[in-house]
C-alpha cells in the first residue's frame, strides 16, 4: 500500500540544510499497523505528513496504492487526502461551535452529500465509536476520550483505507487512552492500515511492528515486544546525557 524509496525531506535554515527525513526506504503492506517512535526532532511528524500527502519529499519516491504521489496535481492530492486517508491528531482539531455530529459531517459536506444523508451517516459513525448518546454535544461538553472518538469517527466517515494517527492518546488519561487503543485494535482487525506516531511504548505494543527514527533515518525495525525502555532512551538522548 505504501512504498517509500530513498525519501528525503530537507529544509533551509539560513545557510544550512536540515534533513528532517534522510534516505528513508520502507514498505507498509495493506492491513498492517505500524508504529513510528523516536526522540523529539527525529522526523516522525514529517514522515506522517509525507504519508498523508500534506508535505512532499525533496527527493525520492512515495507510492500510495501503486500511484506515484509526486505525479499527482493538487486537485488529485486533495482527492486522495479526502477519500483515501483518515487523520487523527493529538489535539482532536474539532470545531468548538459544532456538535459531535456536525463535526463528523464535515468531510461529507465537502463531498457534497445531501444534509439528511450526512446526518444519518455521521450518527452511524458516532454510534460505531460508542457515542450514540453524545451526537448533539459540543466538544466543550465532552471528555478528552470522547473528543478523540469523535475525531476518529470523522476520520473514518469516508471509509479510508489508511488511518494516520499522531499521538492519539497523548492528551488522555490511562482509562480513556485504553479505550482509544481498543478502538484502534478493532479497526485494525477490520482491515484498516494504520500508522501511529507515538512516544509511548504502551501504544507501540498494539502495532504489528515498530520503526524507530533517529535524525531522520530509520535506525531500528523492532517487534513491539522489544520497545520497553525506548522512551527513557529518547529522553536521555534529547537531554544530551
Amino acid at each position: 500500500m505504501i512504498e517509500l524509496a530513498h525519501v528525503t525531506r530537507a529544509y533551509r535554515l539560513g545557510p544550512n540544510e536540515v534533513r528532517a527525513l534522510d534516505d528513508v526506504t520502507e514498505t507498509i503492506d495493506r492491513g498492517e499497523h505500524v508504529a513510528i517512535m523516536g526522540p523529539s526532532g527525529s522526523g516522525k511528524t514529517t514522515l506522517l505528513n509525507v504519508l498523508g500527502c500534506l508535505d512532499a519529499p525533496t527527493s525520492g519516491s512515495y507510492r500510495l496504492n501503486g500511484r506515484e504521489v509526486a505525479e499527482l496535481d493538487e486537485a488529485e492530492r486533495s482527492h486522495v487526502r479526502r477519500k483515501e486517508i483518515g487523520f487523527v491528531f493529538q489535539t482532536y482539531h474539532l470545531v468548538p461551535r459544532l456538535d459531535a455530529r456536525a463535526n463528523v459531517e464535515l468531510p461529507l459536506l465537502l463531498d457534497g452529500l445531501a444534509p439528511d444523508d450526512r446526518a444519518a451517516r455521521a450518527t452511524e459513525a458516532l454510534e460505531a465509536v460508542g457515542l450514540a448518546d453524545r451526537v448533539t454535544h459540543r466538544p466543550s461538553e465532552l471528555s478528552g476520550g470522547e473528543r478523540q472518538r469523535v475525531a476518529i469517527a470523522r476520520a473514518l466517515i469516508m471509509d479510508p483505507g489508511l488511518l494516520l494517527a499522531d499521538e492519539p492518546t497523548g492528551n488522555l488519561d490511562s482509562a480513556a487512552g485504553g479505550q482509544i487503543l481498543q478502538l484502534m485494535d478493532d479497526l485494525h482487525a477490520e482491515g484498516k492500515t494504520i500508522v501511529t506516531v507515538t512516544h509511548d511504548p504502551t501504544v507501540a505494543r498494539h502495532a504489528d511492528r515498530v520503526l524507530v527514527l533517529i535524525d531522520g533515518r530509520i535506525a531500528h525495525r523492532l517487534h513491539p515486544d522489544d520497545v520497553a525502555g525506548l522512551a527513557d532512551l529518547f529522553e536521555v538522548r534529547r537531554a544530551g546525557r
